[in-house]
This record gives C-alpha cells, sequence and structure tokens, in this order.
C-alpha cells in the first residue's frame, strides 16, 4: 500500500482544518475586574509570545496587589469592634471629667443696683466663685459688701464697649483710700497678679466670656518705667519713672459678648445670674466715639504726649452718669 508523504500530509491537514473546538470558559477570578480589556483564552492563542508573557505579568500583578490589600484591610466586623471601642472610651473620658475653670456653681449671691442718669433701671444678680479665684473673689465681695471699708456704692461705670461695660472701682488714693486703711485693707494687686497668672496657664481658651464677671489686675499696653538720670547729695543716679498708673484690683467689667481681649488683664470672679438685660440696656448708653484711627492721635501715642493719654480715657466713656446706686451680699 502506498504511504503519503509527510509533506502531502501536512497539505491535506490545512485543506481539511479540524472541527473547531468550543470556546473554554473565561475564569473568573475575586477581585479582578473582567472585561474586554482581558481577552479569552481563545484570543491568547493568537497573540505571540512576547505579548502573551507581558500581559500574564500584569495579571499576575494585579492578583497579588488585590491580595496585599485585602490583608491589609480590617474586616467589617474588627472596624464596628473599633467602633464601640472608641464610644466607650469618649463617655468614660466624658464622665470622669472635671470641671472647667469657670462652670463651677457659685459660692455666694452679691446684687448691684443700677441707675441712668437717677432713673433706676434694674438689679442684676452675681455668683461669685471661690473655688477658682479665691484671693480675686474676696476682693470683689469685700467691695461689694462694704468689708473693705470702701464699696462699689456711688461709685459708676467709666467705659461701654460693644462686648463689655466696665466700672471705676475705688480709688487707691484720698479718701477710699484712708477707709481702706482704717479697716486694715489692701488695696495691692501683687497676689492678684499671682492668681491671674496661674489662672491664666491652668485655663486654656477664653475666660471672658458673655456674662462674666472680672476685676482688672493689670495693664498689658502699659509701657515698661523710663530710666533717668538723677542727681543726689551731689552724685547721679540711675531712677526708674513709672508710665502711668497701675490697676488697683478694684475696677470691674462685665462682659455682654466673649471678650478674649480681656484675659490679658482681668480675673474672672463670677457670672450673672439674673438681670442679663441690665447688663445689655447699660450696654446701648452713648458713648464718646473712639478716635485711635486718627494720624494725630497715633503721633501723639507715639511721642508720649500726655494729651493723648488724657484722650485716650475718654473713649467709650458714657454721656450720661450709670451708676451704682446699692450694693450688697444676698442670703
Amino acid at each position: 500500500m502506498l504511504q503519503i508523504p509527510k509533506f502531502l500530509q501536512s497539505s491535506t491537514q490545512c485543506l481539511h482544518p479540524p472541527a473547531p473546538q468550543p470556546p473554554l470558559p473565561i475564569l473568573q477570578i475575586p477581585g479582578v475586574p473582567t472585561s474586554s480589556s482581558f481577552p479569552s483564552i481563545k484570543q491568547c492563542c493568537k497573540l505571540s509570545r512576547r505579548e502573551l508573557a507581558i500581559r500574564s505579568n500584569s495579571l499576575l500583578l494585579l492578583l497579588l496587589g488585590s491580595q496585599s490589600i485585602e490583608a491589609f484591610l480590617p474586616s467589617r466586623a474588627e472596624a464596628e469592634e473599633d467602633l464601640v471601642d472608641a464610644g466607650s472610651n469618649a463617655q468614660e473620658q466624658s464622665s470622669n471629667a472635671t470641671p472647667t475653670c469657670g462652670d463651677k456653681s457659685p459660692t455666694k449671691r452679691a446684687f448691684l443696683d443700677i441707675s441712668i442718669d437717677g432713673e433706676p433701671v434694674g438689679r442684676i444678680v452675681i455668683g461669685i466663685q471661690e473655688d477658682d479665684a479665691p484671693v480675686g473673689a474676696a476682693r470683689f465681695r469685700n467691695l461689694v459688701s462694704g468689708a473693705a471699708g470702701v464699696s462699689y456704692r456711688r461709685k459708676e461705670f467709666v467705659k461701654i464697649t460693644p462686648n463689655y461695660v466696665q466700672h471705676g472701682g475705688v480709688r487707691s488714693y484720698g479718701v477710699d483710700a484712708e477707709l481702706a486703711k482704717s479697716t486694715g485693707s489692701s488695696l495691692e494687686v501683687d497676689k492678684l497678679t499671682e492668681e491671674w497668672e496661674s489662672l491664666y496657664e491652668k485655663c486654656p481658651g477664653i475666660k471672658n466670656k458673655a456674662g462674666t464677671v472680672g476685676i482688672i489686675v493689670r495693664d498689658p499696653s502699659k509701657p515698661p518705667p523710663k530710666i533717668k538720670l538723677v542727681a543726689r547729695k551731689g552724685k547721679l543716679e540711675i531712677d526708674q519713672e513709672e508710665v502711668g498708673t497701675t490697676p488697683n484690683g478694684t475696677e470691674f467689667v462685665i462682659s455682654t459678648k466673649d471678650s478674649p481681649e480681656l484675659d490679658a488683664s482681668t480675673l474672672v470672679v463670677g457670672r450673672v445670674l439674673e438681670g442679663m438685660e441690665v447688663v445689655e440696656r447699660l450696654g446701648q448708653v452713648k458713648t464718646v466715639q473712639e478716635n485711635t484711627s486718627s494720624p494725630y492721635f497715633r503721633v501723639a501715642k507715639l511721642i508720649g504726649d500726655k494729651r493723648a493719654v488724657v484722650a485716650e480715657r475718654g473713649f467709650n466713656r458714657p454721656y450720661a452718669k450709670v451708676v451704682v446706686t446699692n450694693c450688697g451680699l444676698m442670703q
């Protein structure tokens, strides 16, 4: 029997191709998107070896990347456990937290009866907080009750701004000073300044919030003392001259709004409990217009002209006479 040569066998195969095989199913791999960009195995058979190697390596990198990301991602149960733990820790911290500065209950109550041009406008009730500032609260309490020999009675408010109203306090000279000395009271501010420094570091944020009452214990805008030569007993000596006056710790302010500009000078001693509408009415009294933007005032302030200091004291001063007609402690 004749045998067909090999080259003829190959030609017959080309003339009669084998029956087509059914296409292989596309592999579904979790974590890898299936789209037209990933060809089927049948199409891969028509690619060159180089293209097939490049696409297989890319597919392998995608598989490894998806597995590594899933390994680092926490499961849903672990995420829910973390949320529960965070909520419980926040509740424990809030329950164990102590009241912040100025949020404690007042220990004593004081009242101020106010009049504008002789017309009574109402009463302000103040809760004195002796736990936060015992020295400052004692100073304010003694001046309200009259235990210091002098009191706020018949004394005027000297400054009214959109954020606070300021009372003039008592004088550290003249009759007020003599009456204070007769009872052994002191109008010095050394201890008050030390207490302000400790509270300023201890209590973050705004101290003089709306409704708080504080006494002025320092003047941050006061310039340092001037150094000058003085002739004494035929010798020249170096002396220091104080510029301006230092607060005596008797002036107090009531904030109608949050007043961070007072934090550098005022020691908070209490809070308004009743009569905030009276304080707001005081804030509506017409005052002398502030003129610090004037170039003449700026030059006078820069060269140390005393007329600028006098003019600055008159800024925001009420035209009407706002007086504390009566004051004292409440049972």
